[in-house]
C-alpha cells in the first residue's frame, strides 16, 4: 500500500497490516522510530495519482452533481473515455 506522508500514523499502518498488504508510507521528518521504507516503490506512487485526478477536471465528476452511483460511475467512466481518447489521438 503506498501511500503519502499524510498517512503516516501507526493506526493506519496496523489496518494495513491486519488486511494483509504491506504498508510503504513516507515518514514524517519529525518521527522517532522510522518504519521501513522503499523509496524506489514509494517513486510508483506518481504513475497512480494522475490516473485519479484527471477526470476530476470535469466539473460533474469533482462535484458529484449524480446523486445516485450508477449515474456518477456513468459520467466518470465517460470522463476517462474522454482522456483516453485525447491521448490516443495525440499520439496517432
Amino acid at each position: 500500500m503506498l501511500a503519502d506522508k499524510a498517512y503516516d500514523i501507526d493506526r493506519i499502518r496496523e489496518l494495513i497490516q491486519q488486511r494483509g498488504a504491506t504498508p510503504n508510507i513516507s515518514p514524517k521528518s519529525n518521527r522517532r522510530s522510522k518504519p521501513s521504507f522503499s523509496s524506489r516503490l514509494y517513486r510508483q506512487r506518481n504513475l497512480i495519482e494522475p490516473f485519479f485526478s484527471n477526470p476530476k477536471h470535469f466539473r460533474r465528476v469533482a462535484t458529484r452533481y449524480d446523486k445516485l452511483a450508477a449515474n456518477f460511475l456513468a459520467m466518470v467512466q465517460l470522463a476517462s473515455m474522454r482522456l483516453w481518447l485525447r491521448a490516443y489521438e495525440s499520439t496517432a
